[in-house]
Order: structure tokens, then C-alpha cells, then sequence
């Protein structure tokens, strides 16, 4: 009898999941754990000393926990999953707090917290609930005007970002705030308010730059280099342009590359142009196909949903989507300024295929044919 149910139970799933953006992302995962086998065994076993397949055996176990966690997240019944929102956005920004006191510090930044098997980076976590929680915010009609909504949704994004400028991880907060941004475009505010909130956005930047500059020295060193190449080393953003170049149409060919040799997080945060130099940018343009044409499945669902909370939750997820993925491509060919930001599904690490693995699974789970 649990046999039976048990097989119903998957049947219904899978008759009611959008099959394509199953499949893409469960794609983007796969190439994720090839990719990690191409970037990551020189740099375990010559510059390391350490077994060849170190790396990607760990990124291997990371991408089926995560697509069993998707295939979860995605199974949960909406009401119930709606219900468990807001205890894990506390949960996650409670953990993000902790940073502060316990955190290991890399670099210069407190961004991680040590639990021994796997270092956890709390935001990537918080990242997909941050949108779905605004997304709630929004949807209210328990405020007197809709303002009240903007303002309360306005709260939710400030106090992460307080605690991700504290670390500081000034990259995250610009993508928390863009995200906020679209997530409340689409949620039907007027642009002139749109416009007023970007221009308090960047001045409240500066304002914090100029009162606390020994803290946020090193950002204004990278958009000081990044105007003036001759103001500092851009050595790792030159080594990725140049593997770029060398990569071409159709790359080197596997294990050819030389950008995972010379700089130390091409496998996070230089991975696609580890792809370009190794396979070259008809595979990286296919790469970004696939996030589009998700982005695109994602819109085309919420535009025939009445439920004006899962719309609004699918605009801020495909938005949170395409600028990680934008903003990590823009670094990699020097559009703007380094941050730091991994390629979700594609580069190596455990939060950040756990993070990707979330808002998958809220996103296929918001649109099953059977939504209510």
C-alpha cells in the first residue's frame, strides 16, 4: 500500500513539473560536475598535493545532495512550503548575524561560518528566501496603502545588507538590492520611485565609502584599478581576458588551459572563463542560452498565473538568476569590477550549489500545472 502511494505520489510530481526547466537545470548540474573535473584536478594534485579527484569528488557529492534537495523543495505542497518561509528566512539571517562573531575570516572578509565537514556561506542560503519573503510583503493587502508594502518589503533587504557590508561583502549586497529592485518592478511600482531608491542606493554607497574608508579601502582599489589599470594589479582579471582570447570559438581542448593553473579561484570565481579557454565561447554562449531560455520559462509561467504572490516571486527569482549570472560573466570579461560572485550550478562549491540547488527547487515548485 506505501508502495502504491509512493508511486502515485511520483507520478502526480512528475505529470504536474515543468519538465523543460527540470531538465535544464538538472543540465546546468551535470555540466557543473564536468567542469569541476576539468578545473580542479591540476590544481588539487600538482599545486596541492592532494588525490587528483579531491575537488571534484566533493563536488560530485555536493550536486546530488543538491538535486535531491531541488527534487524536495519542489515536491513540497505550496501551502505548506508558504508556511515554513519565514522561519527559514530568520533561521538564514540569524546564521548571516553569526558571521560577525564566529565567522572565518579569508582574505580580509568574514563571509563563512566553519561546521567542520564543509564551510557554510549563509547568504547564498538566504538569498532565494530573501526574494520569496518580499515577494510575501508585496502581496499583502493588509496594509493601508500599497506604499506600506514597499517600505516593509524595504526593511527585509535592509538588514542583510547591513550585515553583508559588515563582513564586508559589498558584491552580495548589489545583487541583494538589484534583486529587491526587479522584484518590486514587477510587483507594479511606479519607475519615478524605481529611479528615487536606485539614487538613494548609490548614494548611501558613497556616503558609507567616505565615513568608513579603512573598511571599504579595497572596493575603492578595485573601482580605482578598474578606471586606471595602471593604479594596481589587475593581474587576474588580465589572466582571465587573455584565456578568453586564447580560447576562441573553439578552445584549447580539456586540460589545455592555463588560467586554473595561474590563478587560485578560477574554479569559483573565474569558471566560465576556464570554460571559454578550455572548450571555447560556443559552449559558454550555450551556457548562457540555457540560463536565458530558464529565465524566459520562468516569465512565460507567471505570466498565466493569477496568484499574485507566485508571480512575483518567479519575476524576483529569474531576476536574482540572471544577474548572478551577469554580474559573474561581467567580471570575467572585465566589464565591471571584480566581486567575487560564483556561477550558479557551475562553479565549485558547497554553498553555492546548495544556494543554486533552493532557488531551483522554489522555482520549479511554483510552476506546477497544479498551482493553486
Amino acid at each position: 500500500m506505501l508502495k502504491n502511494l509512493y508511486s502515485f505520489n511520483l507520478r502526480e510530481y512528475w505529470r504536474n513539473v515543468d519538465k523543460i526547466i527540470f531538465f535544464s537545470f538538472l543540465i546546468l548540474f551535470v555540466l557543473g560536475v564536468f567542469f569541476s573535473f576539468a578545473s580542479t584536478s591540476s590544481l588539487a594534485g600538482e599545486r596541492l598535493n592532494k588525490d587528483y579527484y579531491f575537488f571534484f569528488s566533493k563536488h560530485l557529492i555536493f550536486s546530488i545532495i543538491s538535486i535531491i534537495l531541488m527534487t524536495l523543495i519542489s515536491s513540497i505542497e505550496n501551502q505548506l512550503f508558504k508556511k515554513t518561509i519565514i522561519p527559514i528566512f530568520i533561521i538564514s539571517c540569524v546564521t548571516l548575524f553569526l558571521v560577525l562573531f564566529i565567522g572565518v575570516e579569508v582574505k580580509g572578509s568574514k563571509r563563512w561560518l566553519d561546521l567542520f565537514f564543509f564551510r557554510l556561506q549563509p547568504i547564498e542560503f538566504l538569498k532565494p528566501f530573501f526574494v520569496v519573503m518580499v515577494a510575501i510583503v508585496l502581496s499583502k493587502n493588509d496594509f493601508v496603502t500599497t506604499k506600506m508594502n514597499y517600505f516593509f518589503s524595504f526593511l527585509i533587504l535592509l538588514f542583510p545588507s547591513i550585515l553583508l557590508l559588515n563582513q564586508p561583502d559589498v558584491g552580495q549586497t548589489i545583487l541583494l538590492v538589484l534583486t529587491w529592485l526587479a522584484t518590486i518592478f514587477i510587483s507594479g511600482i511606479e519607475l519615478i520611485y524605481i529611479f528615487i531608491l536606485g539614487i538613494f542606493f548609490i548614494l548611501s554607497l558613497i556616503l558609507l565609502f567616505l565615513i568608513f574608508p579603512e573598511r571599504f579601502f579595497y572596493i575603492l582599489k578595485r573601482f580605482e584599478v578598474f578606471f586606471d589599470p595602471s593604479k594596481g594589479d589587475r593581474f587576474q582579471t588580465n589572466q582571465a581576458l587573455d584565456a578568453i582570447r586564447e580560447g576562441g570559438l573553439i578552445g584549447q581542448g580539456m586540460g589545455e588551459g592555463i588560467l586554473k593553473e595561474s590563478v587560485p579561484e578560477a574554479h569559483t570565481d573565474y569558471i566560465i572563463a576556464v570554460i571559454t579557454e578550455e572548450f571555447g565561447s560556443i559552449v559558454s554562449i550555450l551556457i548562457v542560452c540555457i540560463f536565458l531560455y530558464i529565465a524566459f520559462r520562468i516569465i512565460k509561467s507567471a505570466l498565466v498565473i493569477e496568484n499574485k504572490f507566485i508571480k512575483i516571486s518567479l519575476g524576483g527569482l529569474a531576476s536574482l538568476l540572471i544577474f548572478q549570472t551577469f554580474i559573474h560573466i561581467g567580471v570575467n570579461t572585465s566589464l565591471i569590477p571584480t566581486t567575487g560572485m560564483t556561477l550558479p550550478f557551475l562553479s565549485y562549491g558547497g554553498s553555492s550549489m546548495i544556494g543554486s540547488s533552493i532557488l531551483a527547487g522554489i522555482i520549479l515548485n511554483f510552476t506546477k500545472k497544479n498551482l493553486k
